[in-house]
């Protein structure tokens, strides 16, 4: 999804259980053989689309979306595109309400951590196989997938990287970037802490620290960057009693216990943009925050790619487009989907509203890594995953961040918290 902290990139699993129990019981009136996972690839007609394509936007009416639909229109002039902003606090609910009901539109944007459990639904149709998986970035596609079959098109990409302020590292005796490697990178939020009171003296904490919600987004790739896992797919089993869980485990609570980040949930953008932190990591849509909300601090903050241990690694969240089984116009529908991630509609868009495309093609074409500070996206996007595809995942994320909490705050050892985390994802288990 494209939200990270700030634009909740929580994607709550709050359908009704009694819903879902239906929904599983009665595979939505389909046959076993055609439900999730089984299911064939839509095909994409010959010829320019027609009719009416009815879609859902999530979050503000969106004037970017409906520029690219008028454009589609003119190419396809007997298509007539009707597009419906959803806020993102209601979209979850509403989207299943939708197909738990039959009443869907033809297409919608969906939160790519919402995919599986609403392609568990028996709700989408299957990525056509001229939609080449291959034109993205790999942990963007792995977003549309539920059981190995992509159920959409990356739309929107979501990543994070680390933000610093230049006129707070310089004065730490730092020249350019933090560390890329994790014990540099440590040892450089040391330096940086250091200066807290003397040389800047507005600084508390080297960093900014996410607690609670949302903190996973931030810790799971640490596990994978040791060569890790939290799910093992081919067995269904959790592995959070692993050495490498254990070493990101370790290094998360070390900017707590050692004072370099907040223990409380501060607004961590605000304490950057005050100097009170000197860095965060953080979405592409911080640094467009900056320019316009603190354009005193242009020119005083750079990015880096996430900072690693083996390999790197990052999340990959964003927004997919999904076609419906219910859809009314399910061609037009695929062709609108395919038109809007051509990578010159995708540059496009990424540049008037401040996202990131999910197609290398739309970097390269919109000539994006011409800005220095988005470099970093590129790179980190190259190298990030998805979380695992499973119908629960947000219960499993909940627990995440409950214990990853208490860890920062001295109340759990990491012994204690993995073995709490492989108790309580084994007992939610992985759904449908």
């Amino acid at each position: 999804m494209r939200r990270t902290t700030r634009h909740a990139v929580r994607t709550v699993q709050t359908l009704c259980v009694t819903v879902t129990a239906a929904l599983v019981a009665t595979g939505c009136g389909r046959s076993e053989d055609s439900g999730p996972g089984n299911d064939a690839a839509a095909k994409i007609g010959a010829g320019k689309a027609k009719g009416t394509v009815v879609m859902w936007s999530l979050g503000d009416p969106d004037e970017n979306l409906k520029d690219l639909a008028k454009k589609f229109e003119q190419e396809n002039p007997d298509a007539t595109v009707k597009i419906t902003a959803v806020p993102w606090d209601a979209a979850h609910d509403k989207l299943t309400t939708a197909v738990a009901g039959g009443n869907t539109p033809d297409i919608s944007m969906v939160g790519s951590t919402w995919m599986a459990e609403i392609a568990a639904m028996n709700a989408f149709q299957a990525t056509p196989a001229s939609i080449k998986s291959s034109d993205f970035y790999p942990g963007q596609w792995d977003t549309t997938k539920y059981k190995d079959t992509p159920y959409g098109i990356p739309f929107i990409a979501d990543t994070t990287v680390v933000y610093y302020r230049t006129d707070i590292t310089t004065k730490a005796g730092i020249k350019g970037a933090p560390a890329g490697d994790r014990d540099g990178y440590l040892k450089d939020l040391k330096a940086i802490q250091a200066t807290a009171g003397k040389q800047n003296p507005k600084l508390r904490h080297a960093t900014g620290l996410v607690l609670g919600f949302n903190s996973w987004v931030f810790w799971l790739p640490m596990v994978w960057q040791q060569g890790g896992d939290i799910y093992d797919a081919k067995t269904g089993e959790f592995t959070f009693e692993t050495p490498e869980v254990a070493e990101a485990l370790e290094y998360w609570s070390r900017v707590p216990k050692q004072g370099l980040g907040p223990t409380d949930r501060s607004d961590n953008v605000q304490a950057f943009r005050d100097g009170l932190t000197a860095i965060y990591q953080e979405a592409a849509w911080a640094g467009g925050s900056f320019h316009k909300d603190a354009p005193e601090l242009d020119g005083k903050w750079k990015t880096m790619p996430v900072p690693y241990t083996k390999q790197p690694a990052g999340f990959a969240g964003g927004t997919d487009l999904a076609v419906f089984k219910q859809a009314k116009n399910p061609d037009a529908a695929w062709k609108f989907a395919q038109f809007l991630t051509e990578p010159a509609n995708l540059a496009a868009y990424a540049k008037a509203t401040g996202g990131l495309p999910p197609s290398p093609q739309a970097w390269s074409v919109g000539k994006l890594t011409e800005d220095e500070n988005m470099t970093a996206f590129d790179e980190q996007l190259k190298v990030s995953r998805a979380q695992p595809a499973i119908t629960t995942w947000q219960q499993i994320a909940d627990a995440i961040d409950s214990e990853l909490e208490k860890l920062a705050l001295g109340k759990a050892t990491v012994a204690e918290v993995q073995k709490a985390l492989q108790s309580k994802a084994t007992s939610i288990g992985t759904g449908r």
